[in-house]
């Protein structure tokens, strides 16, 4: 099977039931079972007609499931005319208001339409490649379902300071705030959480606390309370800083002190049925919503060239204010 093909594969009885990964990993020995699971998660296999994006997901005797090989993509991204909304550029470093959906650089599934893509259509040759081919100028990043600050590196000099401030995040002028409506309400004002953060032990997409993982701090603080339907408290409002930055740091944290984030559809699974709870305006916000309700709304840096602290400050989105507005009680 070379790229730019298809092949089309018939379940038969005998694996009924078992995972479409596997068995398409054993019915086309050309493609590895990574390298399926990426194309499934990309929305290149079909079943019965529908497209399939669950790696996990059970097959039924009969069904024809169809896999692409899209054609090869560049061995670098290419620029794409994306719009940024941009809060600061200067020659060192562009700082930017990523919205919601948008992907930071290619990966498996998103080899378009990335933050990455619209920034070389942006920046051209001034774009620092010290990030590597697949992530240049890339500093730290937000999930793609998260919106909020970033900041990007023009120059390799720059990339290399802003990474040093990232990396050293005791010292000098680098904070991070985020927003994030959370279920329940804590039972104290503030607190920290202080818990190690490794790969899950049984799903490689997610991160889970683990002693023995990297160390990860949050600090938060409660800022609204919100009632359900039946006038109980049911969800909240944090003010979140970091400590460290690791991934999904601060969706694993709040999941794991029992307040996870409104949602989010990996690390609040088990809390899907807490919609029923709010109040009718507030469940239709957050059925509309689509995303984890988390936003970083503030970002502060030391420039790299002059020194001088820079603070960046981005309002919650249409759609987080709607939320807020409506567990709030409000209609506007």
């Amino acid at each position: 099977m070379t790229d730019g093909t298809s092949e089309t594969v018939t379940i038969g009885p005998d694996e009924a039931g078992l995972r479409l990964d596997r068995v398409l990993a054993a019915r086309i020995p050309a493609l590895s079972r990574s390298r399926l699971k990426a194309l499934i998660l990309g929305g290149q296999v079909m079943a019965a007609g529908k497209t399939i994006r669950d790696p996990a997901q059970s097959v039924n005797s009969g069904d024809v499931v169809s896999v692409t090989l899209p054609p090869p993509e560049p061995a670098e991204p290419q620029g794409e005319d994306i719009p940024l909304q941009i809060l600061h550029e200067d020659d060192a470093l562009i700082v930017l208001d990523k919205p919601a959906g948008l992907v930071v650089h290619p990966a498996a599934g998103h080899a378009k339409g990335t933050l990455v893509n619209a920034l070389i259509a942006h920046c051209g040759d001034s774009l620092s490649g010290i990030g590597g081919v697949k992530r240049p100028g890339i500093v730290h990043r937000l999930d793609k379902d998260t919106s909020g600050v970033m900041v990007v590196a023009k120059t390799d000099a720059a990339h290399r300071a802003l990474s040093r401030q990232f990396e050293n995040k005791a010292q000098g002028a680098l904070e991070r705030g985020y927003l994030a409506f959370i279920w329940g309400v804590p039972d104290r004002p503030r607190g920290t959480i202080d818990a190690p953060l490794d790969r899950h032990p049984h799903a490689r997409d997610k991160r889970a606390v683990r002693e023995g993982g990297r160390a990860a701090v949050t600090h938060w603080a409660v800022l609204e309370r919100y009632a359900g339907a039946d006038g109980k408290p049911v969800a909240s409002l944090l003010d979140l800083r970091l400590g460290t930055g690791r991934t999904h740091q601060i969706r694993v944290h709040l999941a794991h002190i029992g307040h996870p984030i409104l949602g989010d559809e990996t690390y609040a699974t088990g809390f899907k049925t807490k919609a029923g709870l709010l109040a009718p305006q507030a469940r239709e916000a957050l059925e509309a919503l689509g995303r984890q309700a988390l936003h970083a709304y503030l970002l502060s840096i030391e420039h790299p060239e002059t020194g001088e602290n820079l603070a960046f400050r981005s309002e919650l989105p249409g759609d987080l204010r709607r939320l807020r507005h409506a567990l709030a009680g409000k209609t506007r």
